[in-house]
Parts: structure tokens; sequence; C-alpha cells
């Protein structure tokens, strides 16, 4: 949530309302084809403008929130910006920025966000470049001659020389960051990006005209300070490994696809002054293999977080887990390394990381989630809805587990044995063990992760067949016969109020025990995770659920909420 809300940040909120610009949307000048586009109202007014300070304020605790993301403007040799000296004059109403593809290369623009909304102490490469990002941002302008002028100065810092493509004149370093204004839009990306949108303004086939991008903008609120529009079918087949791009989903590619899954999808970004909210819009209609991601919206996930645990902390529903499995592990991989490694917890005396406690938990999903024949044979075939839950504020009494309801028990209860011997081939140590309502179980032990995991196959008190993948033995037996289910707790109908419009809830996070929790364990500490605690602790709860807009739209909303700022 805070990286889908910080790549909206990154273009809204800096400044102050303004009549100026040429009101253009930035849309107009992307490519149709591009993977990813952010736009955003840059210099908002009014009612908006109170909202997106106030949600900033709460979320950062700084009097001017948005400052820092001028470095996106920063270009190689530029001093630090002055928004009102050097930007204010020129830049108009509304500003975009779009990707070509979602390579590894794209996840420069996330550590743009970290310098900037994260306040790194470094200053992070500019993303665009020969060998970077492949896209441009392109800015409404309310005077183009001062625009240019900024531009060119920004270019002359970098050692940029004159060029021209198609008959339109620009600037570009010998890295390949190109500056110059196109009808009347100041444009700063790669070669690539530059002649992408030149090409669209010379005719070319535009974002803002694109079905499924229209589609999905007629939907979103009137309210929202900024969207972000990814497509990853727009971006082709992932190159080859040995180039610059990946082959390997990653970074923001694989961030994305663990949300939002391989549809269209368009996120609006709406603030309040005690709350962010997402609203995740997806085609319901797309290619045949196409899938929603943990934002699909799915009622067996909301079904499934009403039967997790009452005292959960974290509870989040499952769809249909079968044929979300793979590109879900991938995802987790990803928000894993996010975290890094930390030091070692002074509850156990182990060398833990939130980060390696994820990428030990998804080598038995990962075994689980493989493609191979025999895997979809022995695992997927089986697979119904799912949850994750996590209970308890200490390492004594934490709970946790990945519950998954089976079609077909007599497969479930054998997927036991099979994952272990899958397991024992990476050399993974697994063990034999017998919990109390279970028919088939095993102990594994994993690398990071302090106790063992449980992995068995049992029937709930209403007789369905559960695989369970538990912290321990008393993860196990709560995730099949808690003493209370989450559905008509306090945290579930707060979490519907805060939703709105009749949406079930099937995502919720209490982010004050979290914390407590890894504080505890000494998880905040690690240079991994550090720099996302004053937002962690800015934070009070997260809920999700999903519902069927009109027509062909489906909607997945998350709300964040702010502790108040004192500021």
């Amino acid at each position: 949530m805070a990286l889908l809300a910080a790549l909206g940040a990154l273009l809204a909120g800096c400044g102050s309302s303004s009549g100026g610009g040429t009101s253009a949307d930035p849309a107009s000048a992307v490519p149709a084809s591009v993977a990813l586009y952010v736009g955003a109202t840059v210099r908002p007014g009014g009612a908006l403008k109170t909202a997106a300070l106030a949600a900033g304020r709460d979320l950062t605790h700084q009097p001017d929130p948005y400052l820092r993301l001028l470095a996106a403007l920063q270009t190689p040799g530029s001093p630090q910006l002055d928004y009102q000296r050097d930007v204010a004059p020129w830049l108009g109403p509304h500003a975009g920025i779009f990707l070509s593809s979602l390579g590894s290369s794209s996840s420069a623009l996330l550590s743009l966000l970290e310098q900037g909304l994260l306040g790194s102490a470094t200053t992070g490469a500019f993303p665009f470049s020969a060998t970077g990002a492949q896209g441009a941002l392109v800015l409404d302008t309310s005077d183009v001659s001062k625009a240019r002028s900024f531009l060119d100065t920004q270019a002359g810092r970098a050692h940029a020389h004159a060029t021209s493509y198609r008959g339109v004149s620009y600037r570009q370093t010998p890295s390949g960051i190109a500056f110059g204004v196109v009808d009347r839009l100041a444009v700063i990306g790669s070669e690539s990006g530059m002649h992408g949108v030149i090409d669209t303004t010379l005719g070319g086939s535009s974002l803002a005209r694109a079905g499924g991008y229209a589609k999905l903008l007629a939907s979103a609120p009137a309210d929202a300070l900024a969207h972000l529009y990814t497509n990853p079918a727009a971006a082709g087949p992932s190159p080859a490994k040995g180039s610059h791009e990946e082959a390997t989903p990653e970074g923001l590619q694989a961030l994305l696809t663990l949300l939002a899954g391989t549809r269209e999808a368009d996120v609006s970004l709406v603030a309040s002054g005690n709350s962010l909210t997402l609203d995740a819009d997806t085609l319901a209609s797309g290619p045949g293999n196409a899938s929603g991601g943990l934002l699909a919206v799915d009622p067996h996930a909301a079904s499934a977080l009403a039967e997790l645990p009452g005292e959960s902390w974290l509870a989040i529903g499952l769809g249909h887990v079968g044929t979300t499995l793979s590109q879900d592990v991938q995802g987790l991989r990803t928000l894993g390394s996010l975290f890094g490694s930390g030091s070692e917890g002074p509850t156990t005396g182990l060398s833990l990381s939130l980060g390696s406690i994820v990428q030990a938990l998804t080598t038995p999903l990962g075994a689980l989630a493989s493609e191979s024949a025999q895997a979809r044979r022995e695992f997927a075939s089986w697979m119904g809805s799912g949850g994750i839950f996590a209970s308890g504020a200490g390492l004594a009494e934490l709970r946790g587990a990945v519950v998954i309801a089976s079609k077909d028990p007599a497969a479930s209860r054998a997927a036991v044995g099979e994952l272990a011997e899958q397991l024992r081939k990476t050399g993974v140590s697994v063990s034999s063990a017998s919990i109390a309502g279970t028919e088939a179980a095993v102990a594994v032990r994993l690398s990071g992760l302090p106790i063992a995991l449980d992995v068995a196959d049992g029937r709930d008190s209403n007789g369905q067949a559960k695989f369970v993948l538990g912290i321990g033995e008393a993860s196990v037996q709560d995730a099949l016969r808690p003493p209370g289910a989450f559905a008509g707790t306090a945290p579930d109908d707060a979490a519907a109020a805060a939703l709105g419009e009749g949406t079930q809830p099937s995502v919720f996070v209490d982010f004050p025990t979290l914390v407590s929790l890894l504080e505890g364990l000494g998880l905040l500490e690690g240079s991994g995770i550090s720099r996302y605690v004053p937002y962690l602790r800015s934070s009070t709860t997260l809920a999700g659920g999903g519902r069927k807009l009109t027509g062909e739209v489906e909607r997945f909303r998350l709300v964040l909420g702010l502790q108040p700022s004192s500021g």
C-alpha cells in the first residue's frame, strides 16, 4: 500500500494551486503501448489540496511532506532544487510519468521514492537513461518559455548536446537522458521515452484514447489525487537475460503483479484527513489466462477471511489459490527482499530479519506453486480458497499460518508427504509430527525461521478438509479449530465500515500490534526495514475488500488509517 501510494505522491501535492497551465492531459502525449503510467494533479486547490496535505503530514509527520519529491527532477549535475524558485514559475496543473516496460531497471523508480518520500540519506540516480528505465516524466506547463529555460539549465549541468527527432529539437546526455519541450509539455526521460512522446504528439496512438485505459478512467473516483495505470500485456514478452531488463519478474514488476495480477488495472489515490484510500479497478474481461492478484475481486476471499481466527491482527482471505499461488509466491519473495537482513534478535538469540522470515516461508509455498505437471497434479488440483493469519503480540504467543481449503481430502492429505519429499530433496530438514486433530503432519526446519513450520492436513469443526502450513503446533490447531471466527468481530465490523459501499473485507492488518511484535523481536533495526518504520508507526489499520462495479470493471479498495499528526 505504502509503495503504491508513494508512486502517486511522487507526482501529487507538490505545489500550491495555480490557474495557469495548458490543462493538457499528459496521457494524450504518452504512447498507448506503455506498461505503466502514473498521472496526477500536481497543483491541487481547495478541498483536494487540503486533503493531500493533511494525509501527507499524518503519514510522514513533516510540515512539507512532498518537497523531497523534487528529487524526481534532479538530473545528473543538478544541485538541490528549490520548488518556489526553480519549478513553481512554470509547472502546470497536471503531470505524468510512464514506463515502456516493467523489468528490473524500472525499480530505479522505487529507489527514487526511497530518496524522496522515505528520506534516504543517499542520493539515488536519476532513473531514466540508455541503460536504466525506459520512459519519461511528462509535465504540463504554465509558462513554456520558463519551462524551456529550466530544462536547458538542467541539460547544461548534465552535459547534454543538441539533437532532434522527426523535426523536434531536444537535448540529450551521453548517458541517454533527454530534455525537451514537446507540444507545450516539459519532457525528461530516456531517449526512447522522448521519441515515444514525439511520435504520439505527431499522430501516434495515445494512452488517453486506448480502450482499456479509457474504460478504467471513466470509473475512477472523481476526487482522486493521482492514479497509477498498469498493463502487463502491453510490455510484451520479458526480454532475454543478459539485457539490461532481466527476464525474471522482480522489483516493481513483481510488486504490481502480486497486487494487480496480469490484467489491466488503474489504482486511484484518494486522500482524507485520517486515511489514504486506494481504489484498484481492473477489467473483468481480459486475456484468457489473466489473473487479478491479491487485489482480485472474489467473494470466496471474503468468506475465507471470515473463517480465520478472531484474534488475528493480520488476516488475508484468498480466492482460488491453485490458480494464483505461483505469482503470489514470486511477489512475496520480492517483498521479502525489500526488507533485507536484520540483526540478532534479543528475544531469540538468533540472527533474524523480517526478510529472512518471509523468504523462509516461501520455500514450501514455492514447492506447492511449482508449474511442473507433477506439482499441478499433486498440489494445485485440490486447492480451493485460502487464508493467511497471524495473532499474538510476542514470540511465545505468536500464531500464524497459511490455510488452504481442500476440494479433495485424500489428495490434500497425500500432499503432506509429497511436499515433505520435495523439501528433503532440496536439503531441508523434515521429520514426522503428531498434531491432535490432523490426519497427516510433518515438521519442517527452515533457515531463517526460529521455530518449526508444521505442515498438516485435517478437518475443521464443519468437516471441511484443510491443508495448513503453521508456525508451530498451536498455529495449526488455531487454523483448524479457532476459539472464535474473524467474522463479526470488532475489527471485521470496523473494516467493513471503512470500506463502505457494502464491501465485505478480505484484508485486515493492525499496525500497532505488528510494530510491537517486530520491536519485541528486535526486527525494526535492520537496514532493510528501518526506512519504513516511521510509516508503520503512522498507520493504524489496513482494510481491504472488493466488489463488482457496473460494466466490465471490478474494484478492490484498500483503506489505510493514519495516526493524526501532532504538527
